[in-house]
This record gives C-alpha cells, sequence and structure tokens, in this order.
C-alpha cells in the first residue's frame, strides 16, 4: 500500500509579513486590514514588473514614484512590509523631500523589492509536523514551502523528534512566486525519485503560466510501472481582481489538463494532480480538469473516503473552501481505497470549537496551518 497525501503548510519557518494575519488588524481599531494588504501585493507585482523594463520612460518613472510612495518607501528604501535591495548604483534619489527616477531602465542599477519576512510561531512548526506524522505518508505534496533548504531542516529537526520518523528524499524547485511559496515532494523509502520535469516557464502569449510550478515528480514503481505526480498551487482569490484571478486559474487549469494527456498519451496509466486549486468544485476556473471531457476523479469519490463530516480543506471546511485536492487517472482510482481529510490541524470558527484538533493547538496562531491534509491509500 502507499499512501499519498497533500499539505499546504504555509511556510515552515519564516513568510512575508504581509501574509501574516495578524498584521491583517489594526490593533488601534481592530480594522481588519486585509484590503490593504491585498493592495500592496498588487502593488509590489506592478512595481516589480517595472523595474524588468529595459528602459524606463517618462511615464513608467511617475508610476515608480507613486508605488514607491503607496509601497511606505518614499523616505527609506525600507518600510513595514517591504526593502528596495541595491547592490550597484541606485533606482532613485531622494532630496528634500522628493523622490527622482535616476535609472533609465534595467541595465543602469543592479536591484531589486523583496517582502519582508518574520519568523513563524515555533508551536505551530511543531504542530504542523505532528500532523505529518499522524498522517504517516508515503508520498506528500507540500504547498507553500519556501524552499529546499528549509524542507530538509523541517524534516530533521523537526519532524524527526516530533514525530519519530522523517522521509529519506526531498525536491522542490524553485518557483514564480517572489514571496517564496513553492511546491514539493517529501517521500520515504522505497519511493525515490526517478527524475523531475519543471513547468516553471511554460507560457502562453509570452507570459509565464504558473503562479508558482507544476511540476512533475516521476517515480518508477519497480515492476515497469510509474507513478507521475503532478503538484500545484494555482493563483489564489486573495489579491487583484476577482475575474483577472479566476482568467489565470482558468488558463494554469487549462495547462495542467494539457501536461496530464501528454503524460497519459505517453503511456502514464498511473497520475495524480495534487495541490492547492485554489477554487471549489463546479466552478467554471477548474472546469478543465473537473468538468465534461476530463477522466479525471476526485478523492472524495473513492469508497470509503472519510471527510470528517464536511466537504471543505480550508478555513472553516465549508463546501465552498474546498479548494484541495487529489485527481486521478482512470487506472490509479482503480487502486485507491480509503483515505480522508485530517484538519486537526486546523483552528475551526473564531473560538477553535468549529471542529476537534489536535490538543497542542491552544489559540489560532498555534494552528498547523489554515488548510486541512488530504490523503488516499493506494493499492501500488
Amino acid at each position: 500500500m502507499l499512501r499519498l497525501a497533500s499539505y499546504n503548510v504555509e511556510n515552515l519557518f519564516e513568510r512575508a509579513k504581509i501574509l501574516n494575519r495578524n498584521e491583517w488588524i489594526d490593533p488601534g481599531s481592530g480594522t481588519d486590514r486585509r484590503d490593504a494588504a491585498r493592495q500592496l501585493l498588487d502593488d509590489f507585482a506592478k512595481f516589480n514588473a517595472l523595474l524588468a523594463k529595459e528602459v524606463y520612460s517618462d511615464t513608467d518613472k511617475v508610476e515608480i514614484v507613486a508605488l514607491l510612495e503607496a509601497l511606505g518607501l518614499g523616505t527609506s528604501d525600507e518600510s513595514q512590509f517591504v526593502i528596495l535591495r541595491r547592490n550597484r548604483r541606485s533606482l532613485v534619489k531622494r532630496t528634500g523631500g522628493e523622490i527622482t527616477v535616476i535609472a533609465d531602465g534595467r541595465d543602469d542599477w543592479i536591484g531589486w523589492l523583496e517582502l519582508k519576512t518574520e519568523a513563524l510561531n515555533e508551536k505551530a512548526t511543531q504542530n504542523t509536523a505532528r500532523i505529518i506524522g499522524k498522517l504517516r505518508a508515503d508520498i506528500m505534496v507540500v504547498v507553500e514551502a519556501e524552499h529546499r533548504p528549509s524542507l530538509l531542516r523541517f524534516n530533521q529537526q523537526v519532524i524527526a523528534p516530533v514525530a519519530g520518523w522523517s522521509f529519506d528524499h526531498i525536491a522542490l524547485i524553485d518557483g514564480n512566486d517572489e514571496r517564496g511559496i513553492d511546491v514539493g515532494v517529501l517521500t520515504r523509502e522505497p519511493h525515490a525519485l526517478d527524475f523531475v520535469r519543471t513547468h516553471v516557464d511554460d507560457t502562453i502569449d509570452g507570459k509565464r503560466v504558473f503562479s508558482r510550478d507544476c511540476p512533475e515528480f516521476h517515480f518508477a514503481l519497480g515492476d515497469s510501472r510509474r507513478l507521475v505526480i503532478l503538484a500545484n498551487h494555482l493563483k489564489s482569490k486573495g489579491y487583484g481582481f476577482p475575474a483577472e484571478n479566476d482568467a489565470t486559474r482558468k488558463r494554469q487549469a487549462t495547462r495542467i489538463r494539457e501536461i496530464y494527456q501528454g503524460l497519459r498519451t505517453a503511456g502514464n496509466e498511473f497520475v495524480a494532480i495534487l495541490g492547492d486549486l485554489n477554487d471549489s468544485p463546479g466552478r467554471d476556473p477548474l472546469s478543465p480538469l473537473l468538468g465534461e471531457g476530463s477522466d479525471l476523479r476526485d478523492v472524495s469519490e473513492v469508497a470509503g473516503f472519510d471527510n470528517a463530516g464536511r466537504p471543505g480543506t480550508f478555513g472553516n471546511c465549508t463546501a465552498s473552501d474546498k479548494i484541495d485536492y487529489i485527481l486521478m487517472s482512470p487506472a490509479l482510482f482503480a487502486l485507491a481505497h480509503g483515505g480522508g481529510i485530517d484538519r486537526s490541524g486546523v483552528w475551526g470558527g473564531t473560538n477553535g470549537t468549529l471542529f476537534p484538533h489536535i490538543p497542542e493547538i491552544t489559540k489560532a496562531t498555534e494552528a498547523a496551518s489554515d488548510h486541512a491534509a488530504i490523503f488516499v491509500d493506494l493499492d501500488l
């Protein structure tokens, strides 16, 4: 038997400060500032897109100044949430309260804008390891991991002492998200990776398709059969305009479907798509994967699958909060049995009483993740 799982671990040691929900509350008024956080991330993306231009037009320079001020960088290269890094020469000069763009293009200076990070709650990190220890997955896709070194540290320094065992192999390729939220895979013997194929540079109309990546993890099963896993984290609903976000997710889902069909045509019978697809079943953005014409089967259809009374995987786990998936090719689905949703690492509701969680979680900030883990057992 092989246990396959997917878990959005929401970074393990550090994450961008702007993604910390505690930073969304104005301490003086208790006002929810998520709209401001979304706007800052939009401005961050626009600023980096401008910086990449070969030539900065007069219009670009006006927008650069406006974005610097919007990002809190009017008087300094560092604000509450972002830092303007400069390695050689300068982008701007600040004199008498005014900002002037002195670089005429990308080649005139070396630097970048980055999001400030902060350490996560140590108890939350340990609780993430406790949930992983409960799962005892043989192959686990992780979403929102910072990079491979962080997964190595987490495996050796947290999972091993907390769970009493650890993974044998870890793979992660840096993706397109500048915030350091990537997708990777952790495996236990005898399930060693054969090879990885990245789709980080796949483009449509000259633009990269994936917000992170859609890596193919290929496993040789020892009897001439092969298991291929596509790990994903699609564009979120939370930042930008809803219609644009939906369109982006649909492009991503369409490309995933193409990759999946290519694998099937090449003779791969056992293919699974795992991860955070950031949308619920029945909505148009996921129709290439879940709609008419697709032969992919959702893990929730497996006999004996236990959703513990709720269909969702995020937040309060309502039906509209079903955003984490394990989708399987027909041949792989035929070998699946059992499985379920483990939401014991999620706080659940305002007071954490909406559903049971592990006793080590005593307040919301100690939750292992806002996402439940999802898993299935396969006769492989």
